[in-house]
Parts: C-alpha cells; structure tokens; sequence
C-alpha cells in the first residue's frame, strides 16, 4: 500500500509525474474542478456575504467517491495542481471534499514537470494559499452574478436564451466598435512619387521617393512638370549606427499572438498545444505573463549559446515584466530543458517547441548591429526633396536564429533598397519619375491574436481567460470569424520619362481578410443594449479596475467579501432600473419597399438569426421570409441584395419528370424533389445550384428511403431477444436489447450472417481496416476523441457521442465536450 497519495487536475500530468516519483506514491487525477456553483440557481447566496453554494456535478461523483477511498489508503496527500489561482482552488476544493486534515496535506507548486522540479516541489511543501483560493472565488461568484442577473433581461428587452459576461462582453464592445470604425472609414487617394536616378558617373541606379504625397492628380503632374527642367543635387549623406534588440520570451498573450501570426494557430489551439507540450514535461508553465527567467535557465542559455553560436552571439538579460498586474514569482514560457532542440510529437506540438525554443534562446543573445544610411535630394525648382534610406546588416546576432512576426497594423511599407557610392554635392541625373494614386487604407479588423494583444495593453483579463473568452463569444454566435476575398479597383499612373508625361490606369488589389472577427447582428444589438443600460459593467477601465481588485485579494490586502460588495450595491441598481425602463429591441430595420408588391422590406433578428422579412406579420397573406448569407449584416444589406434573397423558393429544373426545387430552411439549403427533402452540401449554394449538381444527391436518398422501407430486420436471436437491422441519422446499424451497435467497417450489413451479427453484439467482430483506436485527445474529465467508422466521435463513461459538424478535433474545448454529452 502506498503511504503517499499525489493528486494532479489532469490524466496525462499524472503519468509524466508517476515515473518520477517512483514507488511509495500512487497519483490520481481529479480531472479538473470537482465541484463548482449550482447550474439551475445563480448558487450564491448575497444576503449571506456572497457565499458561494457549491455541489459536486454528477459526472464527478465517481471520481470524488475514488479519490476517497485513495484517501483511506494513504498516510499522506500531496494536492499537486497547476500553481495560479485555478490551481489553488481545485486543490481547496479537494481540500474539503475529500475530508482532508491539516497534518496530513501538503500543497505543492512546480513551474515544469521534470525529476528535479518535483522533487524539490516534494522537499518544499506548503499550505492551501487561501488568497489565492479567496481571488478565484471572487471572480468566479462576480462573474455569476453578473451573467445571472443580465442575461434574463437580456431575454426579455432583446431575444431569448441569450448571455452577458463580464469579459466577453467586454471582448464584443471592442469587436462591435471596430467594426463601427470600418464603416465610418472614407478612403481617400493620394498620389506618391517615386523616381529613379542616375549616379553623377552614370553607372548605378538610386532609388528614391518624394517627402510629401499629392491629394490631386493635378497637384501630381504640375510636380513632374518641374522635374522636366530640374537639376538634382544630393544635400545630406546621413550614416548611423542601429541596433535592434531581441524580444522576451513568450508569455501566454504573446505565445498566442506569434503562433498566430506563424503558423496560424487559433488562441484556444495554442493554448491546447501548450497544455500537452508542459504535461510532457518539455516546457514550462504556458499560462504566465512574466517574462522572468530563472538562473537555471539563464545558466543553460549561457552555455548552449557560447557552445553553439560563440561568445560574440550571447548576451545574458533578465527582462522586467510591463503588463499590469502581473506576477514577476511566475516564469516565462521556456524549455525545460535547452539542449532539448526537438521533441517527438505531432506537427502542432514541434512547431510549438521549436517556436519557445528558438524565442528563450534567442532572448539572451547578442542585438543584431546594423548601418542605417539616409539620403536626402534637393530640387532646384520646387520645395519637396526626395529621399533615399537603406539598412546594412553588420552583425546578424539574434536574428541569426529568430525574428518576430508583425501585425497587419504594425506593418511598414519597406522597400529593399541598395544605396550606390555616393556623396554630398553630387549631382543626379533623373532617368524616371512616377506618380502613383494609391488608398489610405483602413485599420484590419481583430483577429483573435491581435484581440488578446488588446485585451491584454487593457489589462482585461489574464492569461488563464483569453482563450476562454475569444471561444465563448464566438460559441454564442456574438462574433464570427470571417473571410472576405481581395476587391479589384482602378488606380492612375502618371510617368515622367524622356521629357515626357504619360497616363495610364492600373489595377491593385485590396481588402483581402482571412479569419477576421466580426460581430454578428445579434451581437450588435446586444453589445448596443449593454452600453446603453450595463455602462460600467461593460467600461473598459472598469473591467480592467476588476482585475486590479483581485490581484490585491490573491495578495491578501483587500477582503473578497467587501470587494463583492462594493460592485454589487451599483450594479443592482443598474440591474432594478434596466429591467423597468430599458425599451424593448426590436433588431429591425426597414430597408425600403418591394416595387413588384408595394410591401415593405425589413431586415430582422428572427428565432433562428439575422433574416429578411417582405409584407407586415399583421397582414392577412403571411410574409415572406428568408436568412441573410454570409458576410451580410442587416445595418448594410441593400433593398437589392434583400429582394434577392427572396427569389427562394427557386424552381431549378426538373429531374425524372418532378420539379427540383431549392429553398433554405430551419437547417440550412435545402432541395425539394417530390415529397423528399433533401440537405445541400456546403459545397453547393441554392442560388446557383443546378440539376445536374441535384441528380446525384437525389439518387443517393431514393436508395435509403428503399433501404428504410424493409427495416426493421432481424438478423439473428441472441438469448431469445432479436438483433435487428435498422436505419438511423448516422446510417445503418444493429439494436439489440435497446442497445445499438455500430456495424464495423468491411462488414456488409445486407450480406452479414447471423454469427456475425451476433458477433458485433459481443463485441468480437472489428472493422476490417486499421481503425485509429490510440485517442485523439484526452480531457480531464476523462472524455476522448476517438475515430471510427463514420468519422470522430466522443467517447465518455463508455458512451459514444457523434461529433457535431463544424467542430475541430484539434480545438474543441472541453466545455463544448461537454454540452456535446448533455445533449
């Protein structure tokens, strides 16, 4: 019997711990929170100082009524989760629940999960940080209270089964203005000029552009009118020094933004990553925002650099954390273990690596030496000048092994230029001058890296809720992710070339976006109903006041209680009056009229989402009603794009003597053939989708509504119950005593004799391909992904669960897994 009992949050920390531990110590996994607030009430009781009424879930009552009887087994319990506050509370949680005494619990905190760590975490134990246990339970019970008191006035005065948070609403409002701001842009053209000279001795070439740009093209050709008869002298020859200077390592804000920009990871992708790399022991905590490094680690970049890049290369800094509130005890994200360049993983997990290997190692070397060379050029006949830069690298330092990626509004517009021998007071000879129209542009919406970056300059939030937050506004259909394809515009040219002026008209391309957010109409409205009603719940220094406050509770100088407290007096209030003089939302806006019928075109918020309505729900004829596509919003969509949409129902031909037609409905396009509905594939659009796009899918469903007709079948009896054949959502499978059964893959379900059928009852007949049995992925609370026959399912308490569509394997959270069970 093992006399000491370790537990960990996770399945997959408590293995890598196990094999170093040794015998003595057995480790269990709570699989998370083992209880949390009751769902059905707000579980808080505010006339009792906010005391939170937990419960344990019943999918956790298993593990709790296991974690005991390991209790009663062992001398000593070591509670070993994460070291933030999340961690904390789990460990309080278990604290209680299990019964725990003093004498015998030890709390212990590791940054990485290797020998050394645990085991000086083993030699270094300490008591539950109440604190930090007090900072999480305040967050925790305020951000309850106000999505419980928010969110059902929000179904009254907006739209049912809608939410409100504090963060993410937060995280909308700055979405919601953004967008605001696109739609307030007016472009306006500018016209740059750019010319090229000859050298005094005529045999280079030097590239350079004017000081000022033009408003008009008239402004634009009176400049190269002069340029005709001038002459062009160089003034200034300006030579300096530059450096530039290696960024920190990662923090979780920044890891995200630069895995983002890289590789294109989503936040929670990151995140999901990162958990798995530190559970295997090859880096550090991942959710951090210290840049702080150790002298451990400090130690093996000394060595590792001056080993393998040499002593001009290193330059050992320990940088100092900036971001508010955060905790310089935690470490950077960094390798465990520095001479560890790579590990065995999948393709996320080694690019990951070698992304905090490459940015930890490069943090302690050497600036980067350049030459920064500036050139100006005077002209005789006119005020402007033209002017030349260049970069030298004289010392590649850092850069030898790793730059930092930018965003789209960080991006300079950087020309490589090569500067000639040249000096002051030489004279330049113009070969070409050219004028072109461009754009100023507008600001890009977020994505969801640049969104954590602002989140964070706020100081909204920490590094344990960016994900959560970004997949939460997304999950509730407040924001979306969206994709717009590069428009084509026009621009003028004017080219000054042999004394002589030329216009011709070019094309560019502009407004290419790729996953951007944006906010659905519904999260319009409800970000405008906060803002009007919810101002400080919502405000932005407010929010980032909140997260101030619980820094000082985790650091135990201010009472959780009178904190509560204080924010719960205003905001009832605020809650009293929104619920009794806020007005109703309508989310509707009249477009203008339908000149074939006369009746009014309105853009609406209905049940099932943004939609169309032509004709009033107060007449005596019905109205017509169709969904809004993609990218269309009901504050832009024109009386045009709106009388489209309305061409649904759409008779698009015939097959087989019925007619075929097209329609969107509850779930989506659809086509209707005879009395058969049939789904359309993301593939095809019901405006544009042909006959003979329908033949296939309409042949496909005659030959299951054929199979369905003679189902149900029995195949064969097993223990005087039958096993039948039937049809279901997902394709044929076998029922046996209300037990369904996947048929297993190369198995023929008309041509299975009854052996066989009685076989995949018992579980003795498997597919006959090579099915992937090893898990996808593996939660705390147990669940796994797994791949079938049919595709990715969910397999939990020895259960399947389909894998709704849309849903990634790779960053399902696990929250959707579990709403995916409920249902």
């Amino acid at each position: 019997m093992a006399e000491n009992l370790v537990i960990v949050e996770s399945p997959a920390k408590a293995k890598t711990i196990e094999k170093y531990l040794g015998e003595g110590y057995v480790v269990k996994s709570s699989f998370g929170h083992i209880r949390d607030l009751e769902k059905k009430e707000m579980g808080i009781d505010i006339e009792n100082n906010f005391e939170p009424q937990y419960i344990i879930p019943e999918d956790k009552k298993k593990v709790v009524k296991e974690l005991k009887e390991e209790v009663k087994k062992a001398k000593t319990v070591w509670l070993a989760s994460d070291e933030d506050r999340e961690g904390e509370a789990i460990s309080w949680h278990l604290y209680e629940t299990l019964g725990l005494k003093k004498k015998d619990t030890k709390r212990i905190v590791f940054n990485e999960i290797t020998k050394d760590a645990i085991l000086h975490a083993v030699q270094n134990p300490r008591d539950i940080d109440v604190n930090l246990v007090n900072a999480q339970q305040a967050r925790r019970v305020l951000d309850r209270i106000v999505g419980y008191e928010i969110s059902p006035i929000l179904w009254k005065k907006v739209k049912p089964a809608l939410s409100a948070g504090r963060v993410q609403s937060v995280a909308v409002r700055l979405i919601v203005e953004k967008e605001e701001e696109i739609k307030a842009f007016v472009s306006h053209p500018m016209f740059k000029v750019v010319a090229m000279f000859y050298t005094q001795d005529g045999k280079s070439l030097l590239k350079a552009t004017l000081n000022t740009k033009f408003e008009t093209k008239q402004e634009a050709q009176s400049f190269l009118e002069d340029c005709k008869n001038a002459s062009f002298t160089v003034s200034a020859v300006e030579k300096k020094p530059a450096k530039q200077t290696p960024a920190p390592p990662f923090t979780t804000s920044t890891l995200q933004q630069e895995a983002s920009r890289k590789f294109g990871f989503s936040v929670q992708q990151t995140m999901m990553v990162a958990q798995q790399l530190y559970e295997n022991g090859f880096i550090t905590y991942m959710r951090t925002d210290s840049v702080n490094l150790s002298d451990y680690a400090l130690a093996q970049a000394k060595e590792l650099i001056a080993e393998e890049y040499g002593q001009e290369y290193l330059k050992i800094r320990n940088f100092t954390t900036k971001t508010k509130g955060a905790q310089e005890a935690h470490e950077a994200i960094r390798p465990t273990l520095l001479s560890r360049k790579t590990i065995t993983g999948d393709n996320y997990q080694t690019k990951l690596y070698s992304l905090i290997w490459k940015r930890m190692v490069a943090s302690q070397m050497s600036e980067a030496k350049l030459e920064k060379t500036d050139i100006k050029i005077e002209i005789s006949n006119n005020p402007h000048h033209f002017g030349a830069q260049a970069e030298i690298l004289l010392f590649d330092g850092f850069l030898k092994l790793y730059s930092v990626s930018v965003d789209e509004e960080d991006e300079q517009e950087k020309e490589e230029n090569v500067i000639p021998n040249i000096s002051q007071g030489d004279k330049l000879n113009l070969k070409s001058a050219r004028a072109n129209q461009s754009f100023n542009m507008q600001m890009p919406r977020y994505n969801e890296a640049t969104l954590v970056k602002k989140l964070e300059d706020l100081g909204i939030g920490r590094p344990s809720t960016y994900a959560p937050t970004i997949s939460t506004i997304q999950k509730r259909d407040y924001v979306e992710k969206r994709s717009m394809p590069a428009k084509t515009r026009d621009i003028e040219v004017l080219t000054l070339e042999n004394n002589t002026i030329t216009e011709t008209v070019e094309q560019e391309n502009y407004g290419k976006e790729t996953n951007k957010l944006a906010p659905t109409d519904i999260g319009t409205i409800v970000n405008n109903f906060l803002v009007n009603n919810f101002k400080d719940v919502i405000d932005y220094n407010f929010t980032a006041g909140v997260e101030s406050h619980f820094d000082k509770i985790a650091q135990g100088e201010e009472d959780w209680h009178a904190m509560l407290a204080d924010f719960y007096a205003p905001f009832s209030k605020e809650v009293s009056y929104a619920d009794e003089h806020s007005e109703k939302q309508k989310g509707e806006r009249l477009i203008g009229v339908d000149p074939k019928t006369g009746k009014n075109v309105y853009a609406k918020i209905g049940r099932f989402g943004a939609m169309i309505q032509l004709g009033e729900t107060s007449d005596e004829n019905k109205p017509l009603f169709s969904s809004l596509r993609p990218n269309q919003s009901i504050s832009t969509i024109t009386l045009e794009e709106a009388l489209s949409l309305l061409d649904l129902p759409r008779n698009v031909g015939s097959y087989k003597d019925k007619d075929i037609v097209a329609a969107t409905g509850k779930f989506g396009p659809y086509i209707k053939w005879g009395d058969l509905n049939i789904s359309l594939p993301k593939t095809l659009d019901p405006y544009t989708v042909r006959v003979e796009d329908c033949e296939g899918l309409i042949e496909k469903k005659i030959q299951t509504e054929n199979i369905k007709k003679d189902l149900p079948k029995t195949i064969a009896q097993l223990e005087d119950k039958p096993i039948e054949l039937k049809y279901g959502r997902y394709g044929l499978y076998l029922s046996y005593n209300e037990t369904n059964f996947r048929i297993p893959k190369g198995v023929d379900a008309f041509s299975m004799s009854e052996q066989d059928a009685i076989d995949i009852v018992q579980g003795k007949k498997k597919a006959t391909s090579s099915a992937n049995s090893k898990p996808l992925r593996t939660f705390a609370s147990g669940a796994e992904i797994l791949v079938g026959r049919y595709g990715e399912y969910i397999k939990y308490n020895g259960k399947n669960y389909r894998m709704p569509k849309g849903i990634d394997s790779k960053t399902i959270t696990e929250e959707d897994v579990e709403n995916i069970i409920k249902k």
